[in-house]
Order: structure tokens, then C-alpha cells, then sequence
């Protein structure tokens, strides 16, 4: 059997997670999201956009940081799943 893929959401929410710890550069998020640059930058470019995270430029170092409004949605997240948990419901 087949392990089954990440979905869209449950990429974003890795991302965050890792930024939850810290701020990370692309090379950091890379490694611990199991994402190419490509598919990262993508992923980086559409959570900015939203408000959940920030890119943090310092000289030629670029970070990024996990907004209030990103630990909020990782908040909300963990309670749907839980509800989805106790009704027997896989995300």
C-alpha cells in the first residue's frame, strides 16, 4: 500500500510548524517541510500573502516568521482536527 500524499493544507500547516519554533531561512523550511525550493517558495509566496507568515530580510539573509494571525490558524487547525479525531473523520 501506498503512503498517501500530503494534501495542500497539511503542507502549509508543516510549514508553520516549523516557524512556530522560530524563525527559519528557506534551507531550514526545505529540510524539515520535505519540500523542494520550488514547491516551498510557492507554498512561502501564498501563506505571505495571507497574512501567516512574514519575510524577514536582514542584509542578504532572508528568514521568515510565523504571524499572530499563523499561530491563530494553527490554533483553529488543531481544534477541527481533533473534531474530525473524535468523530472518526481522517484529514
Amino acid at each position: 500500500m501506498r503512503p498517501r500524499r500530503r494534501t495542500r493544507l497539511r503542507i502549509l500547516v508543516d510549514i508553520l510548524r516549523v516557524l512556530e519554533a522560530g524563525d527559519a531561512n528557506v534551507s531550514r523550511l526545505m529540510l524539515e517541510a520535505n519540500l523542494s525550493y520550488a514547491r516551498l517558495l510557492k507554498y512561502l509566496e501564498e501563506l505571505e500573502a495571507k497574512g501567516l507568515v512574514k519575510r524577514v530580510e536582514d542584509g542578504r539573509e532572508v528568514r521568515y516568521r510565523i504571524t499572530a494571525r499563523g499561530a491563530e490558524f494553527l490554533r483553529e487547525f488543531d481544534r477541527m482536527l481533533r473534531l474530525a479525531e473524535a468523530f472518526g473523520i481522517e484529514l
